[in-house]
């Protein structure tokens, strides 16, 4: 646990990369010995969701662009707080990220209270292991400083190794130490001592009528069938004819359908929610009555997912890739593999599901920092402005220096227009453990490829009218 702060300390201030995975591996065994202490034995889906927490830490560490980061350490969070309470209903699925948190002011008090007893509850052994402590620190710094004056080759080895600790930053370093040893405390003590969520009762719907349930469901499954009609032939290609029926262009039949099919995805999965609450269940016939209606709707549900991300590769033909429009279409092929999952429990029983669907969320979430957005949206609009020669500069000059690698492959003097303003994000400065791979890719490339001085702000501002008008 003090091995998470001291790294805080020492890694965190200076921005995220490979220094959150190295603060929190002393915490993930810090919560394994805990664990073991406590007599807790470590499951394989605790296993599998502690892997997958370090898993999601390593996208600060390759991708520069913030928002996929922050999705993977969000979701690193949740999946460290699952593997630590442990659970398989929804409600352990979707409460124990609330767990680590309930344990930030129980933590540090087990904490002290475990230390004095540690050492008898006495002042002297506290002072015997803040001496040992003292000295080894003592004898590390007389001693380094020897061999560092001794061998300019060791100094500047151990000049990259060794965090900035100094004085002008005293007050946000004992900041970043208190809050990574509060956070191992809590990570420890939630390990001992989990909230068991499994034991919350969830009291079932009042199962309906057969009539009153199924209904207004096959009512709604004509609706999705005649919809999924159009949409075929829609997909299958007849969108000149569907075009010329509605007076629309080829982007705004595209951009008018996907929100709102997205939209209908996400009420689909409400539907079914609520359908299985209060569903029949006097018997077999009530149980393949279910199946039967839900599992049509569901798959009728899965042409729509196909139809919405359609309409969003349409539209990104016509307009070019985006944040918004990337990160829209992986959601939506994620709600479309959970209805795939939902399906298959309606199939092989559900005990799985909840911890399934957050594993796939988990796996999504560490694709989709793999893949590496801001390197994806400047690549497909690359190919694009080679295919019409249209390009957005001006949000190219927006995205991350994960794009530097595609957009070095524009002519010039487009190429040092978009790079222009991405260049100014790259920091050689930094140390190596606040490096992320994207920066120091877009600082390699842009050290071999300087930008060109004569692309200036004149020349690129008339550049990017001139595309936008094409």
């Amino acid at each position: 646990m003090l091995a998470t702060g001291v790294l805080s300390m020492l890694l965190l201030g200076d921005g995220l990369a490979i220094n959150l995975l190295l603060a929190a591996i002393p915490a993930a065994l810090a919560a394994y010995f805990a664990g073991r202490a406590a007599e807790r034995r470590v499951g394989a889906w605790s296993l599998v969701w502690a892997v997958g927490c370090l898993g999601l830490l390593v996208v600060p560490a390759l991708r520069d662009a913030d928002w996929p980061s922050f999705l993977a350490v969000v979701s690193a969070v949740a999946l460290g707080s699952l593997a630590l309470n442990g659970g398989r209903t929804w409600a352990a699925v979707l409460l124990s990220p609330i767990g680590v948190f309930n344990a930030l002011v129980p933590g540090p008090v087990w904490g002290w209270r475990g230390l004095r007893e540690r050492f008898g509850g006495a002042r002297r052994g506290v002072g015997v292991g803040l001496r040992a402590l003292v000295a080894a620190s003592v004898l590390l710094l007389v001693f380094g400083a020897l061999f560092a004056g001794a061998d300019a080759a060791f100094a500047s080895l151990l000049a990259d190794l060794m965090p900035d600790a100094s004085v002008t930053g005293g007050p946000w370093h004992l900041v970043l130490l208190a809050s990574g040893l509060v956070g191992a405390l809590a990570v420890a003590h939630t390990a001992a001592a989990p909230t068991r969520w499994d034991r919350m009762a969830v009291p079932a719907g009042r199962p309906r009528n057969r009539v009153e349930w199924a209904l207004p469901l096959v009512l709604l499954v004509v609706l999705f069938a005649a919809f999924n009609a159009v949409q075929l032939a829609v997909l299958f290609g007849g969108y000149d004819a569907v075009l010329e029926k509605t007076g629309q262009t080829y982007a705004e039949y595209a951009r008018q359908g996907f929100w709102q099919l997205l939209l209908v995805t996400v009420l689909t999965l409400l539907v079914v929610v609520f359908a299985l609450r209060w569903a029949p269940r006097d018997g077999a016939g009530d149980r393949n009555l279910v199946r039967g209606v839900l599992g049509t709707l569901c798959a009728l549900a899965l042409v729509v997912v196909a139809s919405a991300v359609r309409r969003m590769d349409m539209y990104v033909e016509a307009y070019g890739l985006t944040r918004l429009r990337v990160s829209v279409v992986a959601g939506e092929l994620w709600l479309g593999l959970v209805i795939v999952l939902i399906m298959a429990a309606g199939v092989w029983g559900a005990r799985w599901l909840p911890r399934a669907v957050a594993a796939s969320a988990a796996a999504g979430v560490l694709a989709f920092g793999l893949m590496s957005p801001d390197g994806l949206i400047a690549e497909r609009n690359v190919q694009r402005y080679e295919d019409t020669g249209k390009f957005d500069l001006d949000y190219a000059r927006t995205l991350s220096t994960d794009a530097v690698p595609a957009l070095d492959e524009l002519e010039e003097p487009m190429r040092s227009c978009a790079l222009r303003v991405i260049a100014g994000h790259v920091r050689e400065d930094r140390p190596w453990y606040a490096t992320s791979l994207g920066q120091a890719r877009a600082a390699d490339i842009l050290r071999d490829r300087p930008l060109s001085p004569a692309a200036d702000g004149a020349e690129c501002g008339g550049l990017a009218v001139r595309l936008t008008t094409r």
